[in-house]
């Protein structure tokens, strides 16, 4: 892969074929669900937005539904949320989302919650199609998180999910990217802002 060129479209091409093609992605996903389910074990909040896995991406909802059970006195409403497009913005709202709640298809073919509470996250969990240095993400190019992103307040915690072969270190930050906080591998914590 050309790591040298900063044409995005070609970017996120290349990664997602190869994301696709990984021989051991079920092993990879295994590996970053016990990353994932380890860091939230820490994490203050007490609502946390994510999103449907699509296109070899990497499917938090079972660690999610794991941190959501444990549940006590002192988190007694762990709530777990799913992106809806607001096609006027351009931007997303958060619905609750459980397992078995009913789900339709939005505009683009992706499950979404129906008829779910709305609610703004504390934390989300962003998909990286790729990621580089200094909260760079390359998301699907959309600029459906950005936007949402600049339009919270306050605005939440952010933490990239993806596999480590979408390193990219040249990558360069355009006008409109907002940095992760975090970014989460199958490898580990790559970083955190906060520890």
């Amino acid at each position: 892969m050309d790591l040298l060129s900063n044409d995005r479209a070609a970017l996120r091409h290349k990664l997602i074929q190869a994301r696709l093609n990984l021989p051991d992605r079920l092993s990879l996903a295994e590996q970053l669900q016990s990353v994932l389910r380890v860091w939230l074990v820490r994490r203050p909040e007490l609502t946390i937005g994510a999103y449907w896995p699509i296109k070899g991406e990497f499917d938090p909802l079972p660690a999610l539904y794991r941190w959501s059970e444990a549940q006590d006195a002192d988190r007694p409403s762990r709530k777990i949320g799913l992106p809806v497009v607001d096609k006027t913005h351009g931007t997303l709202t958060f619905h609750v989302w459980y397992p078995g709640c009913p789900m339709e298809e939005d505009a683009y073919g992706i499950p979404k919650p129906k008829d779910t509470e709305v609610f703004e996250p504390q934390l989300l969990l962003v998909p990286c199609v790729g990621y580089g240095p200094q909260g760079l993400r390359l998301g699907y190019g959309g600029g459906f998180m950005d936007r949402t992103l600049a339009g919270l307040k306050p605005r939440p915690a952010t933490a990239g999910l993806g596999y480590a072969h979408g390193f990219l270190p040249l990558l360069k930050a355009e006008p409109h990217d907002v940095p992760l906080d975090a970014m989460i591998t199958e490898e580990g914590v790559v970083w955190d802002v906060n520890g």
